[in-house]
């Protein structure tokens, strides 16, 4: 049997080895110790981008991490995002290949999880020109507009029967599946209004372990022999999920079938009319023209990216939002009393209103830098290239710490405090990279402009048909719980007491 200390010795010399072939490549700095075979995994812990942005802050700006068997590029600066994603763009145009994308992307096919080339310039093409383009957003307004309108209604009926007190979470969720739901197929799964219970609870049920999953750190992305030992459970439970998602996508996708082929007259002339069709009927359209390219699983590709994308991110959006401002009442009163002005009492607040009301958006913009949705933006190199004078291998996953970068004392004053004020006379002009709520370059989020319609619409009509306050004298609690989109730890439960000339309005 050879003696432990000639293994140990072995393994000493391996690594010591390694690291200094890797000082004479002119690769990033990296933090000690890097443990061997786990490298810096020590170091992840929740919530990620807190613990990533200490190691920035010790090490510096650009650091070269080592997951596992993941060499990982870790930036936190303005200037160096803004080589990423200029000079750099196409070489970190890729995406890592994690186990959420195997199963939940169509082995790596969808518009998130597919590496950079001709089949992803055609989804990116797709979502930019005939899912999220100003014209598409604008001809479902409506739908939007009816799904906030029964949020106001449902916060004021909940508001009545328990004395005020609200929970908001949950609220802002739901309306959020609801909205993408209804754009991409025409249905409703919450509410008093839903036809089919039985699939709504189907849906449901998918929706909450997908994101139970979504927010499981799965340890084989950076060991693989991981999955052998005690990864395999958890990849059953993503094989599981997909088919279950695969199937209720194929229903839907089948159903709107029918509908193009079976429908009367009638119903054929209204699916002409554009500002009718929801967003599979496009698709569907579009088949027709290039059989080749649509075929059903891009069409289910592109209607999981939007439920899944479209969803979380913009109801924890609002529910930070609402506890801002719940912790700021100034701040919301002058928010009020700007939707007062300009909307008046005559009428709902519209989407077309946030263009004309500045202190909104400022509200908006400085939700997003406190609490971005997207706090790590994973990116991977398809090619060697220098990043601050450092040499950066091909196949290096690249973390951009976004949430780090919004809290930097460097780049924004007080940037603890919420302060929308920072944003007046701003609004348009970029100033580097140092706020980026929605990526940025080739890569950047396509549903940009819709995920603030959304947000702007829904806190702008609560605000107009509500009085907020806390439940309590205390501040709202701030903590920020587990998962990639950063949501609150606790949910946020707010008393409100309805405007009653609004709320004639609502019914």
């Amino acid at each position: 049997m050879v003696p432990i200390f000639v293994i140990l010795s072995i393994v000493a010399f391996i690594w010591i080895t390694k690291i200094v072939f890797e000082k004479n490549r002119n690769l990033p700095p990296s933090p000690f110790p890097c443990l061997p075979i786990v490298g810096h995994l020590y170091l992840v812990k929740s919530p990620l981008h807190r613990a990533l942005g200490k190691v920035s802050n010790r090490y510096g700006p650009v650091l070269m991490l080592q997951f596992g068997s993941r060499k990982t590029l870790l930036v936190s600066s303005p200037d160096a995002v803004e080589e990423c994603l200029t000079t750099n763009d196409i070489a970190f145009a890729n995406r890592p290949h994690l186990l959420a994308g195997k199963h939940f992307g169509y082995d790596y096919t969808t518009l998130p999880w597919s590496s950079y080339g001709d089949h992803w310039r055609n989804l990116r093409r797709i979502a930019t020109l005939e899912l999220f383009s100003a014209h598409r957003v604008q001809t479902l307004n409506s739908v939007r507009a009816e799904e906030v309108r029964l949020l106001a209604k449902k916060v004021y009926e909940s508001a009545i029967k328990g004395n005020g007190i609200v929970e908001m979470k949950s609220m802002f969720f739901e309306l959020m599946l609801n909205v993408m739901m209804m754009m991409i197929a025409g249905k409703r799964y919450y509410g008093d209004s839903v036809s089919d219970v039985q699939e709504g609870q189907r849906f449901k049920a998918i929706v909450k372990e997908t994101f139970v999953l979504m927010e499981t750190t799965n340890v084989s992305d950076y060991l693989p022999w991981w999955k052998w030992l005690g990864g395999r459970a958890l990849e059953k439970r993503f094989v599981d999920l997909r088919k279950i998602r695969d199937k209720f996508m194929q229903d839907l996708l089948d159903e709107q079938k029918r509908k193009l082929i079976c429908g009367s007259e009638q119903e054929r002339e209204i699916e002409k009319k554009d500002e009718k069709k929801n967003l599979i009927q496009v698709l569907l359209m579009l088949k027709k023209n290039e059989p080749e390219y649509y075929k059903d699983q891009v069409i289910k590709g592109l209607m999981q990216v939007l439920l899944s994308a479209g969803t979380d991110t913009s109801s924890s959006t609002m529910e930070w939002m609402l506890s801002h401002l719940l912790n700021n009442p100034e701040v919301l009163k002058k928010a009020r009393d700007e939707i007062d002005r300009y909307v008046g009492e005559d009428r709902l607040f519209d989407e077309s209103d946030i263009s004309n009301l500045p202190y909104l958006r400022c509200i908006i913009n400085e939700t997003l830098r406190m609490n971005s949705p997207g706090p790590i933006v994973f990116h991977e190199s398809g090619k060697d290239c220098t990043v601050g004078g450092y040499h950066i291998p091909s196949g290096t996953m690249l973390l951009m710490n976004v949430w780090a970068m919004h809290n930097d004392p460097k780049n924004w004053e007080e940037p603890k405090k919420f302060k929308p004020g920072r944003f007046i006379g701003l609004e348009g002009l970029k100033d580097g990279y140092k706020l980026m709520p929605f990526s940025a370059g080739r890569r950047k989020c396509p549903a940009e402009n819709l995920a603030t319609r959304m947000v702007g619409l829904a806190l702008g009509t609560l605000i107009q048909c509500f009085d907020w306050e806390r439940t309590s004298d205390e501040m709202i609690d701030m903590t920020e719980g587990t998962g990639l989109t950063m949501p609150r730890a606790k949910p946020l439960v707010a008393k409100c007491q309805p405007r009653l000339k609004m709320a004639k309005l609502l019914f």
